[in-house]
């Protein structure tokens, strides 16, 4: 393969380009700002700062949701200009190497091949890894020998849970949560209790500063927002308990979701789960104290991840520089 490879990881929040010629990973927001429909202002990073400040003439959103294209529009316009910044000179035929959903179809499998292909890249040759496959290879798991791992991935508005076994995902399921359902949530409890309307941006910084699963501390933040009765600005105090009431909830929703997933997964590769434990990965696992939570509420021993929310381009780094591990991308056009 040429030295022009990059690895491409097309989160809800945030969209992932590894560079293997320079060894670098660009990481910015998924977000693109349009002005009455057509005119592009801004991407990445750069949209994400009007996002929630916009006048109703622009228009400021994603492209990908719960881990699948939505908007293929705007990812092939945010795919091609993050990739000239993340390398100016891309020269011909690139390899393109997408994470993906297991439970993809193949409609989206299409969609990688018709968004690296509609832009200025000269015979892009486009390949699909499973995300489950990247995680794996990222958090230690030896494919060739493991009966059963099981991968929890909390992303930004998806949890996705794979069972991992004979060098294959045998078993995948994506659960409806993940850390934008707990910023809602801490909207709502807000709204609630205080009669106080903030926006989610507020709510994921009072998430990141106030959340902490051990219960072990209990700290408190200022923030300004709308009062619901009289519409006017006003100040109210946040405590981390009112925080993790709100995302205790969308917790347990999700570790009962995965307490019925390993119900109906075979007893022997259950077995080798649980001996292993779980591995736990995502942006929303920097959390404090969610190993314990997990722990408790799988009853079974967890793995966290340090690489968080870079899981998935890690693996895609990995597969990309050891050739032994080329097999797990499947190229696009063979499959059309």
């Amino acid at each position: 393969m040429s030295n022009n490879n990059f690895g491409i990881d097309l989160g809800t929040s945030q969209i992932k380009i590894y560079n293997q010629k320079r060894g670098t990973t660009l990481i910015e927001k998924n977000m693109v700002a349009v002005r009455h429909r057509h005119q592009l202002l801004a991407i990445g990073d750069e949209a994400f700062e009007m996002f929630e400040k916009n006048p109703p003439s622009i228009d400021v959103g994603g492209s990908v949701r719960e881990g699948s294209l939505s908007d293929i529009d705007r990812v092939e316009v945010l795919l091609h200009l993050l990739l000239m910044k993340s390398e100016p000179h891309i020269g011909i035929s690139p390899n393109l190497f997408f994470s993906a959903p297991t439970n993809r179809s193949g409609l989206e499998e299409r969609a990688y091949y018709a968004i690296s292909n509609a832009g200025n890249l000269k015979n892009p040759r486009v390949y699909v890894i499973d995300r489950a496959i990247c995680d794996s290879i990222a958090l230690g798991i030896p494919l060739s020998r493991t009966e059963g791992s099981l991968i929890i991935n909390i992303g930004a508005q998806n949890t996705d849970v794979s069972v991992i076994a004979r060098e294959q995902v045998i078993i995948s399921k994506s659960i409806p949560i993940g850390g934008q359902q707990m910023n809602g949530a801490i909207c709502d409890e807000l709204r609630r209790t205080d009669n106080v309307l903030i926006g989610h941006r507020t709510a994921r910084r009072l998430k990141s500063v106030l959340a902490n699963l051990d219960e072990k501390k209990s700290e408190a933040r200022r923030v300004i927002g709308l009062d619901t009765l009289s519409g006017l600005p006003r100040e109210c105090i946040v405590t981390s308990d009112t925080v993790n009431r709100a995302i205790r909830t969308q917790m347990a929703a999700i570790t009962d979701e995965i307490n019925a997933f390993l119900e109906r997964t075979p007893p022997q590769i259950v077995q080798s789960v649980r001996s292993e434990g779980l591995y736990l990965t995502g942006g929303t696992t920097q959390i404090p104290g969610i190993e314990k939570y997990f722990a408790k509420a799988c009853q079974c021993r967890i793995n966290l991840s340090s690489y968080y929310d870079r899981c998935t381009i890690r693996g895609l780094e990995e597969i990309i520089t050891h050739k032994a591990l080329h097999k797990w991308a499947k190229n696009i056009k063979d499959r059309l």
